[in-house]
């Protein structure tokens, strides 16, 4: 397979060094995406090899938007990571290895089934977590155990998907959609570690109140989707 690696990073110069350092052989393309980055995370990139591309509306999912149109015509799985040193590249292989064998379409990096460092994942990220996948498992029937940002998925899915959004909805848009198509999905345990620098998200109290009510608008928006569909197969029946 050939894989594109996409890591949006924003202010992340002390990290991404080191995240690029520990991605191993096996991809064939890394793209950084600086998200309006005000220090050296750039240079940086740039100095440990990777490609930089810009996108200067902030938001996670812009980021990721960016990079995929940057990835090679010819990319066959997207990986995504983030630029702060909390994912470890090092176990992509293994997040890899349900799509080289047909199991899946789409493989999520778990936080919850692997082993988080003390203090890497807060309590605001857990419940956070614990919540949206109940409603995931309510709606669509998939028990996911995290929103991960680790993950990898087959082009020719992600394609299909439609990502749209901008912001801090990405993932969990990702995973609804992938669950409404009927992806074939499987979670692999990752390690997760104390980030490097300050979190853009859980990090500060308007930050997780952001995205928490956003990642809950896209399950809304996503369930009535859903069921709209259904109901239009139906009639047409």
């Amino acid at each position: 397979m050939k894989i594109g690696v996409i890591i949006p990073a924003l202010n992340e110069e002390a990290a991404i060094g080191k995240v690029l350092a520990a991605i191993p052989a096996l991809a064939d393309q890394v793209i950084v995406v600086d998200n309006g980055s005000t220090d050296g995370t750039a240079a940086a990139a740039r100095n440990a090899g990777a490609t930089v591309v810009a996108e200067s509306r902030r938001g996670y999912g812009a980021a990721c938007l960016r990079g995929i149109a940057a990835l090679p015509a010819d990319t066959e799985v997207a990986v995504f990571l983030d630029g702060d040193f909390s994912d470890d590249p090092r176990e992509m292989d293994r997040l890899l290895e349900p799509l080289r064998s047909g199991r899946a379409e789409l493989a999520i990096g778990s936080r919850t089934l692997g082993r988080s460092e003390p203090g890497a994942l807060l309590p605001v990220a857990r419940f956070g977590n614990w919540l949206t996948t109940r409603l995931v498992r309510l709606g669509w029937g998939v028990a996911y155990t995290d929103l991960g940002p680790f993950r990898a998925i087959r082009m020719d899915a992600l394609r299909r998907l439609g990502m749209e959004d901008r912001d801090f909805g990405w993932t969990i848009e990702m995973q609804v959609k992938a669950a409404a198509l009927g992806l074939r999905i499987e979670e692999v345990p990752v390690t997760y570690r104390k980030r490097i620098g300050k979190s853009k998200i859980s990090g500060t109290v308007l930050g997780s109140w952001r995205a928490g009510k956003k990642i809950l608008w896209v399950v809304g928006r996503e369930y009535l989707r859903t069921r709209f569909a259904r109901g239009r197969r139906k009639a047409a029946s």
